[in-house]
């Protein structure tokens, strides 16, 4: 059984800035692409950015230069490190991995930005 298991959320100012972890434990054959998505209250879930197994990333052009996805492929971790932020950033960060032929979400961390 695989999980992953999110870390870092909070509350900030805006302007502040955040480090989300993602981690997958249990039984993990290849990790290939690892994501972070997000979704506020009231509206759909988005794509923030994503990272693969070769280190291509890709962000959501609402966050590009501010935000920045990283892996460490030896502690199955995988990255989201938040600055600038601002209160529309506001949302419950999720991170998705592609393991094996399975995919895989965690259950979240709340992320609020606000004076």
């Amino acid at each position: 059984q695989v999980q992953l298991v999110e870390s870092g959320g909070g509350s900030v100012q805006p302007g502040g800035s955040l480090r989300l972890s993602c981690a997958a434990s249990g039984i993990i054959s290849s990790i290939y692409t690892m994501a972070w998505y997000r979704q506020a209250p009231g509206k759909q879930r988005e794509s923030v950015a994503i990272v693969t197994n070769g280190g291509v990333t890709v962000y959501a052009d609402s966050v590009k230069g501010r935000f920045t996805i990283s892996r460490d492929n030896a502690k199955n971790t995988v990255y989201l490190q938040m600055t600038s932020l601002k209160p529309e950033d506001t949302a419950v960060y999720l991170c998705k991995a592609h393991i094996g032929v399975q995919t895989y979400w965690g259950q979240g961390t709340q992320v609020t930005v606000s004076s």
